[in-house]
């Protein structure tokens, strides 16, 4: 049968699903794990670092892309994974001494390989899966052989078929350990479960990345919402000179909290983005408590929780200061933009005033102007009629002039009014 045409990304998305999928786990076995802070170029670095040492070995990266690619060795198997801004490897080898931890997976691998890997260490973990036939365990006797005698957390997890305990704390090699005792798991099941216990410490680490940035930038904040005040209180009694300096002075500080936030926005919707998968993970690992200790759900709710609302509340404060700030500028634009169309209605009527002015001038300049020019043609008729008596004619220049004047004035004023109202017209 001949399909339609396919979405270009429907491959992709529906292998999504598929990426990075729990390792299949033989009990017993250990498994080191490394997590890097990385750019880009550091995990392409990192890819071409996994893909030269298959090469050296003479084997080849099965499921290879630039996401995911497992490398097996014989001996012991290397899974690389991409992530946004961090890059993990984990090394699982079969265990075959008495000690869980030592000598771990990662001594498998060539130290000068492990030593150049590009990046930041941010998490590093030893995992360590034994049979266990369900014995009453002394968790003293597990302390004290492989967590340095640390008080130890940990409960029965996937469906009461193993048993995880950790101490959540590095160890003299700068790594953390998990112990794990199989008590019927499947290899998929031992896989997931050491998966989700790895996430754990991965994604609660990553999460509390955030817990610095809140601490950095709390003081801060502080001065800045002082600044706030300083303004606030300054524009209750403002006059109208000083409400561009204010709003300047505003203007400066809705810059400096947005470079705030832009600074830190990123670091603390991860840090929420982390903490939602440690809490999904724990759930995924379906604890039972262990009369005596305290579950991994616990210690984690109590010492990573109030981390996070600390980064929480110092985001909550930012937003509000931007908001606060925001509110700040429209008032004080809203004062100073009442300012100007008062400032604006004043100087319309100055013009006003200035117009009646000039109005009122025109008219007396235009009586005036009838005046003179009256007077200009009544000397034109007395010329004309002193001119014409001259030549003999029975006229008598006084009599002309005087009947001339109201004539040559009220010709002029028509004249000006008809002027004016061409002018009017025009204008409209």
């Amino acid at each position: 049968m001949t399909l339609p045409a396919s979405h270009p990304l429907r491959r992709a998305l529906n292998e999504e699903v598929h990426a990075r999928p729990a390792e299949a786990l033989i009990t017993p076995c250990r498994i080191s794990y490394m997590a890097f802070l990385a750019e880009d170029s550091e995990r392409e670095r990192a890819y071409a670092a996994v893909q030269s040492l298959s090469s050296q070995c003479a084997v080849t990266a099965s499921g290879g892309d630039m996401n995911h690619c497992v490398v097996d060795f014989g001996t012991h198997r290397l899974i690389w994974e991409r992530h946004t801004e961090f890059w993990r490897i984990t090394v699982i080898a079969p265990m075959t001494d008495a000690d869980p931890f030592e000598p771990s997976a990662l001594a498998l691998l060539p130290p000068d390989w492990v030593a150049g890997l590009p990046g930041q260490l941010i998490v590093a973990a030893h995992a360590a899966i034994v049979q266990d036939d369900e014995r009453t365990l002394d968790f003293e006797d597990i302390s004290t052989r492989c967590f340095a005698g640390h008080v130890l957390m940990g409960a029965q997890v996937a469906g009461r078929h193993a048993l995880a305990l950790t101490d959540f704390r590095l160890q003299a090699d700068g790594f953390c350990r998990f112990w794990i005792a199989d008590r019927g798991l499947s290899p998929p099941q031992a896989g997931r479960t050491s998966q989700r216990l790895l996430e754990i410490e991965t994604y609660r680490t990553l999460a509390l990345l955030a817990l610095p940035e809140a601490r950095r930038v709390a003081p801060g904040l502080h001065v800045l919402e002082q600044k706030l005040r300083g303004i606030n209180t300054a524009l209750v009694n403002a006059e109208e000179v000083d409400e561009p300096i204010l709003l300047d002075r505003l203007t400066d500080l809705a810059a400096e909290v947005e470079e705030l936030d832009t600074s830190t926005r990123y670091r603390f919707n991860a840090a929420n983005a982390y903490w939602a998968l440690v809490q999904r993970r724990i759930g995924e690992l379906r604890e039972e408590r262990i009369e005596g200790l305290q579950t991994l759900q616990e210690f984690i709710e109590r010492r990573v929780a109030p981390g996070l609302e600390t980064c929480r509340s110092v985001a909550a404060r930012q937003a509000g200061l931007g908001e606060r700030v925001a509110r700040a500028t429209q008032l004080l634009s809203t004062r100073v933009e009442i300012t100007r169309e008062r400032q604006n209605t004043e100087v319309l009527a100055a013009m006003n005033r200035r117009a009646a002015l000039q109005l009122r001038l025109q008219e007396t300049v235009e009586g005036l102007s009838v005046a003179a020019m009256t007077y200009y043609f009544v000397g034109l008729i007395g010329y004309l009629t002193k001119g014409a008596k001259s030549f003999g004619l029975s006229v008598d220049p006084d009599k002309w002039t005087a009947l001339a004047v109201p004539v040559v004035a009220a010709l002029g004023v028509l004249a000006l009014q008809r002027a004016r109202r061409r002018l009017q017209r025009r204008i409209r």
